[in-house]
């Protein structure tokens, strides 16, 4: 997330996304499982963005498929 959020080429949008999911599973306190699922909600809601690059999208992807086996 921090390479997303970090990117000139992605939207500021979805930039901020990124850094906000990235800092919802770095918090101290908290559940894993609360955590993941905060970070999970973001990035599933601008997952979908039109604007988004598509090298951008696969690593939304594919940090949202590691956060589904943490919430399982």
């Amino acid at each position: 997330m921090a390479r997303v959020a970090e990117d000139t080429a992605v939207p500021r949008n979805i930039r901020r996304a990124a850094s906000e999911a990235k800092n919802a599973l770095l918090k101290k306190e908290g559940d894993s499982v609360l955590k993941a699922s905060s970070a999970t909600m973001i990035l599933d809601e601008i997952s979908n963005d039109p604007n988004m690059p598509i090298h951008t999208r696969t690593t939304i992807w594919s940090a949202l498929s590691i956060l589904e086996t943490i919430r399982e």
